[in-house]
């Protein structure tokens, strides 16, 4: 392999077409469905499926077959398949839906008007994941243009990732016959600790949620009048609440939503507080004089990523300010995010949380929690060595730096199910979410250099992956656990 003229071709690539097409991308609101209930109607999701469908289809890919497949009543998939040589096979996996708008934005930003400064394209879904299905492309075709042979590719662009994955084993099942059996899947979905060398991500947490209610009265009644006699709706919000969240800590209360974490997570995440120091939380747009939750950055590594958390990202019940009135209101109702263990069943944990949540009502209050979502995290296997030569190799090549290792806070349902059903497989997940890239958030923001030697990386590993599955080394791992020598969780050598 020339390292050099995959880096030519890949940062070509992304400068003429790639970023061009994420800038036209970034303008279409096409919101996950959780958040946008009539993404039907509105089209905009048909939007993104038939810009990403339009380049593919016109890229100089030999054999390349692509389909937009629909189920009925699901949200659209774009499937590719890329031949290749080898019985053996590579699925590559992203996804196109974004979260909601946020508010926040700087003046002259915004979550669907695209702007490049720098190094950095801001808008929404660009680095989460937009990306995936140009830079999963570019990597074959970069692999291609110097006769680099490559097993069989699969790319799958789901459209449901930020509402839990739901209607993608269902596309699994009906492509079945089609998906074969990979031994290596790469997800582009994940994160970054920095921008200076490629990261591997080594577990993601689960996750459940959904809308919790408390209602106190079939109307709102005047303040003076009512309070001191009738319960305020959102003082049983906050008592039921800390049945689940010691609200002085934020330390999850139930043992039931807890996992136990392993000896290597907790060592590995020693190591990482050791190389990534303060990173680990100043990388966050902290308020002057605002302080992490502990002052032990090994408790915040684990905190990050092994323990579940409580976040309330959502409100109903309450009227603006000002236009909020002396009113005791008849309701308050919250959205609950609960991350979870990456080794946690989530469809119990859910079960368990509903129960939690709505048994015995304070004062005979009407206490409901409707579920949205449960998706479980995930454990990485270890390493293969091949596959760990080739990440270092990668990094060191178009970085410079070795390959580091870290687990993600957040949630990627896919990786679970894919986990599950090949359970042989090796992973490669990586991505380019890395400080203040702010997913989810205002101000998110792609890094296109960074978007570019991912690229490169993985063009490397899927070349190596060939080369290994000729040795029959790609599936199984071998006895020596290949994190026990390196920094996982964030760290790296």
């Amino acid at each position: 392999m020339d390292s050099s003229a995959i880096s030519g071709f890949v940062d070509k690539l992304w400068d003429e077409q790639i970023v061009p097409q994420l800038v036209d991308y970034i303008r279409i609101p096409n919101k996950s469905p959780m958040f946008d209930a009539d993404w039907v109607k509105h089209g905009y999701m048909d939007q993104a499926v038939a810009l990403m469908e339009n380049w593919a289809g016109k890229q100089p890919i030999p054999g390349m077959k692509l389909e937009v497949v629909r189920l009925e009543g699901r949200t659209p998939l774009i499937f590719i398949e890329i031949p290749g040589q080898g019985d053996d096979c590579v699925l590559l996996y992203g996804h196109l839906d974004k979260q909601p708008e946020m508010t926040g934005w700087d003046e002259h930003l915004g979550p669907w008007k695209p702007v490049i400064e720098g190094d950095k394209l801001y808008g929404r879904g660009g680095a989460d994941d937009g990306y995936a299905i140009f830079g999963s492309l570019a990597a074959i075709m970069a692999l291609q243009a110097q006769n680099i042979p490559h097993s069989r590719c699969v790319v799958m662009i789901e459209a449901c990732e930020e509402s839990g994955s739901y209607d993608l084993p269902y596309y699994v099942d009906h492509l079945a016959d089609r998906i074969g059996k990979p031994s290596l899947i790469v997800c582009l979905d994940s994160g970054c600790g920095n921008y200076d060398q490629m990261w591997l991500t080594t577990s993601l947490r689960g996750m459940t949620g959904g809308n919790l209610t408390v209602k106190v009265l079939d109307e709102g009644v005047h303040s003076g009048d009512a309070s001191g006699v009738v319960p305020s709706s959102f003082r049983i919000l906050r008592q039921v609440l800390s049945r689940l969240e010691d609200e002085n800590t934020g330390v999850i209360k139930p043992k039931e939503l807890h996992a136990e974490i392993p000896a290597q997570r907790v060592e590995q995440a020693k190591l990482s507080a050791g190389v990534l120091g303060d990173d680990i939380y100043s990388k966050f747009p902290l308020l002057d004089g605002m302080q992490p939750v502990s002052t032990d950055l090994t408790e915040l590594v684990l905190n990050r990523t092994w323990r579940p958390a409580l976040s309330i990202t959502g409100i109903g019940g309450l009227p603006a300010l000002d236009s909020a009135g002396n009113v005791l209101r008849p309701f308050t109702a919250v959205k609950v995010s609960l991350r979870l263990p990456p080794t946690a069943n989530a469809v119990k944990s859910g079960e368990f949380l509903k129960q939690l949540l709505e048994a015995d009502p304070p004062y005979g209050s009407t206490v409901t929690f409707n579920l949205e979502k449960a998706g479980s995290g995930w454990d990485a296997p270890a390493l293969a060595p091949w596959l760990e030569q080739s990440v270092d190799e990668a990094s060191r090549t178009f970085y410079g730096p070795p390959a580091a290792y870290m687990g993600e806070g957040g949630s990627i349902p896919f990786m679970g199910m894919l986990g599950e059903k090949f359970p042989g497989a090796q992973f490669l997940i990586t991505g380019v979410l890395g400080p203040h890239s702010n997913a989810h958030g205002p101000n998110e923001f792609l890094h296109i250099p960074t978007g570019k030697r991912v690229t490169a990386c993985v063009a490397k590993v899927v070349s190596d992956h060939f080369v290994a599955s000729g040795k029959g080394l790609t599936m199984g791992v071998a006895a020596t656990d290949a994190h026990s020598h390196r920094g996982g969780d964030g760290c790296c050598e």
